[in-house]
């Protein structure tokens, strides 16, 4: 699905279509954010998505978020991300923002090399699990007791038989 594939919902592709129509559509007439496509000769090299935030809802610090840069990869090494990031700097510098954020995939070596030699460092590492997954493993996290209504006399015996079981082992 092109250079940003990776990046969009999954979906079928009419759907990742419409979405991307409607990023163009909005990045347009927003005057915080901007859609950056590099060509090299005459083909789409790479691509970054700017808008400008606040670090997080709890630190508002004006911040430019770099989403999504992505050199295709018959073009790296030919200074198109340098390019990308060059104008991203200049969009923060015309925003006032006093800091760029931006993410490279956890196992693109290459990408965060080339973000660490920048100077990007890490903040914080993004996590992300389905919502059925983090309710299935927080369900193994709840009390035995608990997750099973007047069986709380019965957690407690076997917890003490094993308590028991230990002590005579050693």
């Amino acid at each position: 699905m092109g250079i940003w594939g990776e990046h969009l919902r999954r979906g079928d592709e009419a759907q990742q279509i419409a979405d991307l129509r409607r990023i163009v559509a909005e990045a347009s007439v927003a005057p915080e954010q901007r859609l950056l496509v590099a060509e090299y000769d005459g083909a789409i090299a790479g691509a970054i998505f700017l808008t400008m935030t606040t670090t997080t809802p709890l630190n508002l610090e004006p911040t430019l978020w770099a989403l999504a840069p992505h050199v295709a990869p018959a073009y790296r090494r030919k200074g198109v991300g340098r390019v990308l990031l060059e104008a991203a700097a200049a969009f923060a510098e015309e925003h006032g923002a006093g800091c760029i954020a931006t993410g490279a995939t956890y196992g693109s070596r290459d990408a965060n090399r080339f973000l660490a030699r920048l100077g990007f460092s890490a903040q914080v590492t993004f996590r992300t699990v389905s919502t059925h997954v983090m309710r299935s493993r927080l369900a193994l996290l709840t009390p035995v007791a608990r997750r099973t209504p007047g069986r709380d006399q019965l957690g407690h015996v076997i917890a003490a038989r094993r308590s028991q079981r230990r002590a005579r082992s050693a």
